[in-house]
């Protein structure tokens, strides 16, 4: 059986890529020698869903029941900027921009939560916290690095990067490569027209 590794995501504006790459160039240069894998600014979206191993078989009822179940949504606009780290600044492992959004995106991830679970994907146990990650702190990072980087995140201002108005969800293939894992758009699903 043929699986592929598979998210539904929302992807940003050009303008807000250009900002999203000047925040993380900043971060990444006030913290050249800490243990942080980076992610491409490319790579980085908006995550509805991490759904993992999707057979290819099921991709068709999977794309319809995503068409669906976007379509009964209006678009709608979301904003991007400050910057934090999951758990907290202070014992960072997930170093993100955050995301700032009406109530439109919960009803939208909800519905999306639902519809996935209905097809056996896995309900997510955490809360959904919208946020764009900028990088990852690796697991053998000291004490000395997390305290630098809590320092770096509590002093280095990331203010208002844009606003985008949010028309589509995407579901992507995510391969993992020898220098990192490489996204493919599969289908891309449009919020109700006209609204």
């Amino acid at each position: 059986m043929s699986v592929i590794r598979s998210f539904i995501a929302i992807s940003l504006s050009p303008e807000i890529y250009q900002h999203l790459d000047e925040a993380s160039e900043k971060l990444r240069s006030r913290l050249p020698e800490t243990p942080v894998r980076w992610v491409p600014v490319k790579n980085i979206h908006l995550t509805i869903k991490f759904l993992g191993n999707v057979s290819v078989s099921n991709l068709e009822m999977l794309k319809k029941v995503l068409e669906v179940e976007v379509g009964r949504h209006a678009p709608f606009e979301i904003s991007v900027g400050e910057v934090g780290a999951f758990p907290s600044n202070r014992r960072p492992r997930v170093l993100w921009i955050g995301v700032e959004a009406p109530p439109e995106l919960y009803a939208l991830q909800r519905g999306i939560e639902a519809e996935m679970a209905r097809l056996g994907y896995a309900r997510e146990e955490r809360e959904f916290s919208p946020h764009l990650t900028l990088g990852r702190v690796a697991r053998n990072a000291g004490a000395n690095d997390l305290r630098q980087i809590s320092q770096v995140l509590d002093s280095c201002k990331v203010g208002f990067l844009g606003a985008t108005r949010v028309q589509e969800v995407r579901l992507y293939r995510s391969d993992l490569q020898p220098g990192g894992a490489v996204y493919t758009q599969i289908f891309a699903a449009s919020l109700a027209a006209g609204s």
